[in-house]
């Protein structure tokens, strides 16, 4: 693969407002010169002014200058001009303007000076804001005006030149994040041979890897749990059967309590799978959190008497009559899955503390066990897929409750957080939106 000769972005910007003053200066000049051009040539279009000057020279002589002065006032009426006769040395009675013209070596084309001979000299400049006439401020405004123009227009080019790419590159990593994965910078972007070209195409290659590994995620999840719920399901029948045949009692009960526990695994793989795979379109109606919660609790009873752990509850009295859109049975196994967490962590003789509260449009389940809690470092770790923090934390599990939890709640525009309480135990709280309430 050929190697594309990259040009970088600094010295792209550099030579574009080189380039921009570059090209204001030589514009600027070229108007000048055409200008200028334009007024000397309105000078020499007009009559012979060396005859007109020997005539004033002779009406100076013979007639007094008052006559030479009349004589060049109706002559620079009809031709359009202001006509002086001056002295060789007597350059102080032509007006300022037409002395910086004669004296600066800016001004290339300058007014007429024609030598009469004698001493005289006959100064002729159009009239102003006559045909041909250009005062001096003219070029300068013009100059500066030109710059201004092509610098801005330079800096608008730099700025749409790098601006619309980064733009157009935010606009495609919120559409991936929103769930697009199909979307890719464009390839005209890409293909720049500029640091921009080379961001584009290392985020297009982050985005294929990224999407690759999500979707061998997916498939592993997918996998692995068909893969292991039918084997799971003959070999339940088969203990079921040998059971019955008299195979002693207590293997028997240890093999199903095996199976069981692999197949509650897969089950949670499985849904783990689904919210995964169908993210925020799941089937959404009208669910009230308390009887959601309530079923939890009754469904748990025996675990958490087993264990003796209680369970306490505390209800604030309108969260009875708030319902949430969603969908019950990931709802349910969300708040299963966070209380069974808890009661797990729980030592015998503790207590689960539950509340459910209302606040500013969200209600909100606060589960608390009195555990040893876990180690700050890790918690932002507990809602990963198959992340145990059995270090800080005893327990049976594989790391797939809380991470279940977290996406169903997700999945219902809800958020999930996790803290160590006061009383040194973890403290999970579940907030999700109000649809309505009693």
């Amino acid at each position: 693969m050929t190697r594309r000769l990259i040009v970088p972005l600094f010295w792209r910007i550099f030579l574009l407002i080189w380039l921009a003053m570059a090209a204001a200066m030589i514009v600027s000049g070229l108007a000048s010169s055409f200008l200028l051009d334009r007024e000397r040539a309105g000078i020499e279009r007009q009559l012979e002014l060396r005859d007109l000057g020997f005539e004033v020279a002779s009406i100076l002589d013979t007639r007094g200058r008052r006559d030479a002065y009349r004589f060049l006032k109706s002559q620079g009426d009809e031709l359009g001009l202001h006509l002086m006769m001056i002295g060789s040395d007597d350059d102080n009675r032509l007006p300022a303007a037409i002395r910086s013209r004669i004296k600066s070596g800016w001004y290339r084309q300058k007014p007429a000076i024609v030598d009469v001979g004698e001493g005289y000299r006959l100064v002729a400049w159009p009239k102003m804001h006559g045909e041909g006439w250009l005062e001096p401020p003219v070029f300068r405004f013009m100059e500066m005006g030109l710059a201004f123009v092509l610098i801005t227009l330079a800096c608008w080019l730099i700025a749409r030149f790098v601006s619309r790419p980064m733009r157009h590159m935010e606009t495609t990593a919120q559409a991936i994040a929103g769930g697009n994965t199909e979307l890719r910078v464009d390839e005209r972007i890409a293909a720049r041979r500029d640091e921009v070209g080379q961001l584009a195409t290392a985020f297009n290659a982050m985005t294929d890897q990224l999407c690759t590994l999500l979707e061998r995620q997916k498939h592993l999840l997918r996998d692995i749990s068909h893969d292991l719920r039918t084997p799971l399901a003959r070999q339940r029948v088969a203990i079921e059967l040998a059971s019955e045949g008299g195979v002693e009692g207590e293997l028997m009960a240890s093999i199903l309590r095996q199976n069981e526990r692999l197949d509650t695994m897969t089950g949670q793989i499985l849904t783990l799978y689904r919210v995964t795979e169908q993210g925020g379109d799941i089937a959404r109606k009208p669910v009230r959190p308390v009887d959601v919660l309530n079923h939890v609790l009754r469904d748990s009873a025996e675990y958490a008497e087993h264990r003796s752990v209680d369970c306490k509850l505390v209800s604030m009295p309108e969260s009875a009559g708030v319902s949430v859109l969603g969908d019950a049975g990931l709802l349910q196994r969300a708040f299963d899955n966070i209380l069974q967490n808890a009661l797990d962590y729980t030592p015998p003789g503790k207590v689960v503390h539950v509340a459910l509260t209302v606040s500013a449009g969200w209600i909100n389940l606060m589960i608390e066990d009195e555990g040893p809690g876990v180690a700050d470092e890790i918690l932002g770790h507990l809602f990963e897929p198959f992340f145990r923090g059995d270090k800080s934390r005893g327990g049976e599990g594989w790391g797939l409750g809380l991470a279940i939890a977290k996406d169903i709640i997700l999945a219902h525009d809800g958020e999930i957080t996790a803290n160590n309480s006061e009383r040194g135990g973890l403290q999970i709280v579940a907030r999700l939106p109000v649809f309505a309430a009693d």
